[in-house]
């Protein structure tokens, strides 16, 4: 199994250049505890989740890093031409020395389509033709530069458990990523869908919402009020309706009333919450569940220096019980 991270450059404080720079650091440390990977998304037009353009937070990481390695979750690939996202992936391998995991995914939101004028309904058509075309430069075209450091850099489908893209990628031997409302008993089915086609399991990113602290109760809320805020932002995305501002205060009056008033509960009904044995339990049972997995968390807290102390948690406490 592997463990990673996964980076949204969530702006809580309303300070954009600040979220940014928490990410990089976020990520550093992830090397220091011993982190395998660390994943970052993309997202347009989100002054929450403000990461428009993961290949220049995967440099900026690799410039301060080692060993870990550091992937998208995922490119757009439609919103790309294909040969210069083929050129910045291969960069960014060299500049890693070949630390490079490259996710793809399709996008869709309302604003995504206006602004880089694409139409919803061909887009998974675009993501696999892309994807098709820059797996051909970096691979077979001869005058394609920079040659990337790996022999082939590990590539890896998003996929809501769709079938077509599934096949598409058991098909090409691509990795597949599911999100962290992602059940476990559709990854299987997943997986097993894709081991018919292809004769054996695919590598897999699961992520998860993480929080752990000395109760249950105590890391659910603490997860809860940072997840329901970011599927807030991302559903006003989504409708092209004005982004809500972060208040801590009025999510702590909500807690004292009823969970029922939450949008985030898919994400966590899977989230790895509770104290250390609880998240290694639930832990354990993934590992068991899930085949090549890695597994990537997303901290959830709206407060940085509570994230890194739950990152060491996991690294010192978790980690040694899975």
């Amino acid at each position: 199994m592997k463990l990673g991270i996964f980076l949204l450059t969530e702006n809580y404080n309303n300070n954009t250049q600040k979220a940014i720079l928490d990410d990089i650091e976020f990520g550093v440390l992830a090397e220091e505890l011993g982190f395998d990977e660390v994943w970052f998304a993309e997202h347009h037009f989100n002054p929450f989740s403000v990461i428009p353009n993961p290949s220049l937070m995967m440099a900026s990481l690799a410039a301060k890093t080692k060993k870990i390695r550091i992937g998208a979750a995922a490119f757009l690939a439609p919103f790309y031409n294909s040969t210069r996202l083929a050129e910045e992936i291969s960069t960014l391998d060299n500049l890693s020395n070949g630390r490079i995991n490259a996710g793809f995914a399709k996008g869709g939101f309302t604003l995504d389509l206006e602004y880089f004028d694409k139409d919803a309904d061909t887009l998974r058509d675009e993501l696999y033709q892309n994807i098709k075309t820059i797996e051909q430069k970096l691979y077979e075209d001869a005058r394609f530069e920079p040659k990337p450091v790996q022999d082939k850099i590990p590539t890896f489908i998003a996929t809501f458990s769709t079938k077509e893209t599934i096949a598409f990628a058991a098909k090409n031997s691509y990795g597949l990523m599911f999100s962290q409302g992602a059940t476990l008993s559709e990854c299987v089915e997943a997986q097993e869908y894709y081991k018919n086609i292809a004769g054996f399991y695919p590598q897999t990113v699961l992520m998860r919402v993480f929080s752990v602290a000395p109760t249950k109760k105590e890391a659910y809320s603490t997860a809860i009020v940072s997840t329901d805020h970011f599927i807030k932002c991302m559903r006003a995305v989504k409708s092209k309706q004005d982004q809500p501002s972060f208040n801590k205060d009025n999510y702590e009056k909500l807690l004292a009333q009823r969970y029922e008033f939450f949008d985030a509960s898919n994400f966590m009904k899977a989230a790895i919450t509770g104290g250390v044995d609880e998240c290694a339990e639930q832990i354990r049972e993934i590992k068991s569940k899930i085949k090549n997995l890695h597994l990537v968390l997303k901290v959830a807290s709206s407060d940085m220096d509570e994230s890194k102390e739950m990152l060491r948690v996991f690294s010192q406490q978790i980690k040694p019980k899975i």
